[in-house]
């Protein structure tokens, strides 16, 4: 009787085994049709030590953190990615403890920028804005490649402290050069290349924090990989993507930071 329930039991096991093919056959279904309205692009974020996320995650200072997938990568090993389009914007924020933590208003570098006043803590405060502040945001869409060579979407925010790091990325960019079969030099695409992300310490006389180190891979190999860079790129160009800002924690800033 024993040796019958214990037979029983291994069919279970066996019929409970779901082979890859099973879900390949039914590829796609329910998630192709879904728009970018219905995808929320996850930021990549370098964790500070006040940053809220060290309270639930198996995580440190200087750590790069996906706020989507709640992806953890430690600073030291990074993450590659292909920049794949760029903008500049200003963002308007309620002061800290109050709103709803996402920005009041939001202001591409063709609008009209409030007027601001520099503060004491290097802050750029909207003047007659009821403590409102401003920041100068680099916006970087990326396209992460993990060790399998499967790619994901992401934005990364370059701000405050690490502005300065968004326009030497956008100035390495600018100066790529590659040679045709005809052995022409020409300047290739933003999208072209595969770049390391980690993060080192850095510091002002006012603080501490993590920041990103951001270096050459080199040209993408993989035609489909560069498809998909493409593509996000097209889609950012188009107005497709929509980002959800949402405040987080901050640097100590320095007079070195320039104001706008």
């Amino acid at each position: 009787m024993a040796t019958a329930v214990a037979k029983k039991k291994e069919a279970k096991t066996e019929l409970a085994v779901m082979e890859p093919n099973m879900f390949a056959a039914d590829a796609g279904i329910g998630v192709n049709d879904l728009g970018t309205e219905d995808l929320a692009i996850p930021f990549l974020k370098v964790l500070q030590k006040m940053s809220d996320e060290l309270d639930d995650l198996d995580a440190k200072a200087g750590d790069i953190y996906n706020t989507v997938t709640k992806e953890v990568v430690k600073g030291g090993d990074g993450v590659r990615v292909v920049n794949c389009a760029y903008t500049l914007q200003y963002i308007e924020w309620e002061p800290r403890g109050t709103g709803t933590g996402a920005p009041h208003q939001i202001y591409s570098s063709d609008d009209k920028i409030p007027a601001t006043q520099r503060g004491e803590d290097n802050k750029d405060y909207v003047v007659d804005g009821n403590g409102r502040y401003l920041e100068r945001t680099a916006q970087h869409y990326v396209l992460v490649i993990d060790e399998d060579g499967i790619t994901q979407q992401a934005l990364l925010p370059m701000k405050s402290t690490q502005f300065k790091k968004s326009k030497q990325w956008n100035s390495a960019m600018r100066s790529l050069k590659m040679k045709d079969s005809a052995g022409n030099l020409f300047t290739p695409p933003r999208f072209s290349h595969i770049w390391k992300l980690e993060t080192v310490s850095e510091e002002n006389k006012n603080g501490s924090w993590h920041g990103w180190q951001i270096s050459k891979d080199g040209a993408i190999e993989d035609p489909n990989v560069y498809a998909e860079a493409k593509s996000f790129a097209d889609s950012i160009q188009a107005g497709q993507v929509n980002v959800k800002h949402e405040r987080e924690e901050e640097k100590p800033l320095s007079e070195e930071d320039v104001p706008f």
